[in-house]
């Protein structure tokens, strides 16, 4: 049995995304790699999200999202990042908001998706040269997406 679509709000509307920027307390943040295997950006580098499920908020989906590819549960919402929009790979719109946050659980051992991530980093923001390797994909948009965060950190003071 396969999977539900992703949520749309209308039809020809961008698919709904959520993110985060997950948050240590050195204030580093996290990001995985995703499978080679896997049919959307292959053997990048990303950070936690998804796509709306129906029936769910921006928020229900962040929350999920974490859980499942980390193990981690979502603690404190920080604040919102940004919102992007981008074209995957497989040429469907997307519009994704992200999020700074905290998390609960053993930040040293998450529970990677087995088949959708092959390993993560923590890195602070003079670190973010090894997203480079993904510039390819939307104009490097996740080195894009952590440089925002890492302003957005500063601004909290964090």
């Amino acid at each position: 049995m396969s999977a539900p679509p992703p949520e749309r709000d209308a039809p020809g509307q961008p698919l709904r995304c959520a993110a985060a920027l997950i948050v240590d307390d050195d204030g580093r943040i996290f990001f995985q790699r995703r499978s080679p295997y896997r049919r959307l950006f292959p053997d990048t580098w990303d950070i936690v999200g998804g796509h709306v499920e129906p029936g769910e908020t921006l928020l229900d989906t962040l929350h999920r999202e974490v859980q499942e590819e980390t193990g981690w549960r979502v603690a404190q919402i920080l604040a919102e990042v940004g919102e992007y929009r981008y074209v995957g790979d497989d040429g469907i719109a997307r519009v994704e908001v992200d999020y700074l946050v905290r998390v609960d659980g053993d930040l040293a051992h998450p529970v990677l998706e087995p088949g959708k991530h092959t390993e993560f980093r923590w890195l602070r923001a003079d670190e973010l040269d090894v997203l480079d390797e993904s510039a390819d994909v939307n104009d490097g948009l996740i080195r894009r997406i952590a440089d925002n965060g890492f302003a957005v950190l500063r601004t909290l003071g964090l």
